[in-house]
């Protein structure tokens, strides 16, 4: 298996994206929006364009960093899910964890950003599953 591999990178990319989509546009679109304190106009601000492409553009990046591992050590299918959701867990919900305590923002806010984080990891690790099968 080679260290990088565009079509695994891309799918689990966009399956991390389309889960950020439904996150945050139909299953927590007015909770997030309450806990991140924006209003309508607010979030009409802003190039859209640029936003969703810098989005792809950052989960891409994470993307090739764990297909990279996974290419590497060659885990069986259930550590591959191991990887990517100990990635969630243990690195980027944590992450946010700590800006948001200095940050001052509210549970509800950590909790909805952190569910899709750990279930946008959750499908790229499948993803990658999928395509070493």
């Amino acid at each position: 298996m080679r260290d990088f591999a565009l079509w695994p990178v891309l799918t689990g990319t966009a399956a991390f994206f389309i889960i950020g989509a439904l996150w945050y546009g139909v299953i927590f679109a007015k909770p997030w929006q309450r806990a991140a304190g924006l209003s309508n106009t607010r979030l009409r601000e802003g190039n859209m364009g640029v936003i969703f492409a810098l989005t792809f553009a950052f989960e891409m990046l994470v993307a090739m960093v764990l297909w990279h591992l996974v290419a590497r050590t060659d885990p069986p299918a259930f550590v591959v899910m191991m990887m990517a959701v100990g990635f969630a867990l243990g690195v980027m919900i944590p992450a946010i964890g700590i800006n948001y305590l200095h940050l001052r923002k509210p549970l509800a806010l950590f909790l909805i950003d952190a569910g899709h984080f750990l279930f946008g990891m959750a499908a790229m690790g499948a993803v990658f599953v999928w395509f070493r099968s």
